[in-house]
Formats: structure tokens, sequence, C-alpha cells
């Protein structure tokens, strides 16, 4: 049976994703949908192993989720400051 530890780490982690998704850049995903999804289907899980394996498959969400946001704020800014290669 999972410890107290481990269902505040599975709410955070939650939180954590359910914040990122108020971002998310492609409103027909259903980010917030395919999130509760998961947790849902993942909510009787009693082996600790099991457990662990789906928080890291969050954390992996979250880092690529994250990596995707930055890439966005990255071509953002590239377009909006062009390199100046032709006064050179």
């Amino acid at each position: 049976m999972a410890g107290p530890s481990t269902r505040l780490r599975v709410i955070r982690l939650y939180k954590e994703l359910h914040r990122l998704g108020r971002d998310y850049p492609d409103e027909n995903y259903d980010f917030h949908g395919k999130l509760r999804r998961m947790f849902e289907k993942n909510r009787n899980l009693t082996d600790p192993e099991e457990i662990d394996k789906a928080l890291k498959l969050g954390e992996y969400i979250k880092n690529e989720t994250l990596a995707l946001y930055s890439l966005r704020k990255y071509r953002h800014l590239k377009r909006n400051y062009p390199s100046d290669k032709s006064s050179s």
C-alpha cells in the first residue's frame, strides 16, 4: 500500500502538471482531460514499483512539457530579435 508521502508526491505532481497545462499551446489537445484520465487510470495502483513507475512517467511528461515551453519562448524571442548578420 502507498504511504502518505507517496500520496503527497502524487498530489504535488498532479498540481504541477495541471498548472503547466494552462499554457499548453494546442487547444485541441485537451491536456487537462488527458491528465485527469491518466491519473484516474492509475488510481487503484497498490504495488510500490508500479506507483514509482507511474510517478516517473509523470515527471518525464512534466519535464518534456517544460522543454516545450522553453523552446516556444526561444522561438518567439528569435523571431522578435532577428540576427543582424547582413550588416557585418
